[in-house]
């Protein structure tokens, strides 16, 4: 016996698929701001020899790209089933998700590479031009990063948005105070080291991302599902004799699927049978599980009825 959830309850109906509002504005603006940010510092950059901000510009492109995907993956993940993609287009999410960590983290061989090569031939960037550069980035960085705070813990593709733009404004920072130094001190070495610590920030803010997206593309179970608590509230249900062949899953970014094998009490009827799956479900919800099917084998077992008429199941 099984039956897909519904998403409907007796006597109110709602959904505890996260609720993510003005998002579409946020990458729009995130874009915006962040590809007219990349011009710039690719022209100034050229101009003054700079490979700091060749680097971050680098960098800040592939986070725009990673934006334009990021908001196509938020539109898919709302896609309807078809008769050939049941769940519609919901998993392009986290395809999308381990992509664009994917990319930032290839770029890092560039960067490295190019690095190598200007500590074996300096060229001398002009420190002044470097920190006023880098100035606007952090305001552009920081206000573009705001957008998408409120939302951040809600999927992973505004997550991947969030701590990069965060992290792009600590860069910036980080440039701000090179160049200063360059300027004051002349050591022009300090432009190239700065690229390797942008290589160091990109690792760290994307190696958790490249991470858990790779766990959900491999139908690993997501991050925000408790496993020991998602079977133990399904056992201390009254009725529950067993809960068995569990399998969790991510459908999309934001939206979670689990099957599994309940064993009941042979004294149920096929109403209570039913009312229990569906209390089941109900509270499988409030887990972060969107999708439950559900399995049923029965087994005696005695007052199992009165306890749950005491219930009210």
């Amino acid at each position: 016996m099984a039956q897909h959830h519904d998403h409907e309850h007796t006597g109110h109906s709602h959904s505890h698929v996260p609720e993510i509002t003005s998002i579409n504005k946020a990458f729009v603006v995130g874009i915006v701001l962040n590809l007219a940010y990349v011009v710039v510092q690719v022209g100034i950059g050229l101009h003054i020899h700079s490979l700091s901000l060749l680097s971050d510009a680098g960098h800040n492109f592939l986070d725009v790209a990673g934006l334009a995907l990021a908001m196509l993956a938020f539109k898919l993940a709302k896609s309807k089933g078809t008769e050939q993609y049941t769940y519609g287009y919901r998993k392009s999410s986290i395809l999308i998700s381990l992509f664009n960590a994917s990319v930032l983290l290839i770029s890092i061989g560039a960067i490295g590479y190019e690095t190598v090569r200007r500590f074996q031939h300096p060229q001398v960037p002009n420190g002044s031009t470097i920190a006023i550069i880098a100035g606007i980035g952090i305001v552009i960085n920081s206000v573009s990063a705001l957008l998408f705070f409120r939302n951040r813990d809600k999927d992973i593709n505004i997550q991947f948005a969030f701590l990069h733009l965060a992290s792009d404004a600590l860069v910036s920072l980080g440039l701000v105070a090179g160049g200063i130094l360059i300027h004051y001190t002349h050591l022009f070495w300090i432009d190239p080291l700065l690229s390797i610590i942008i290589c160091l920030v990109i690792i760290a803010s994307t190696w958790a991302l490249l991470r858990n997206s790779l766990r959900l593309s491999l139908d690993g179970v997501p991050n925000n599902v408790d496993m020991a608590k998602l079977r133990e509230t399904v056992l201390a249900t009254a009725g529950v004799l067993d809960f068995y062949h569990l399998h969790v899953w991510a459908i999309s970014t934001t939206q979670n699927a689990m099957t599994g094998h309940l064993q009941v009490a042979n004294e149920l009827t096929n109403k209570q049978v039913e009312q229990l799956k569906h209390h089941i479900k109900h509270q499988l919800e409030h887990l972060n599980i969107q999708h439950a099917t559900l399995e049923i084998t029965t087994e005696k077992r005695e007052a199992t009825c009165e306890v749950l008429h005491s219930q009210n199941l």
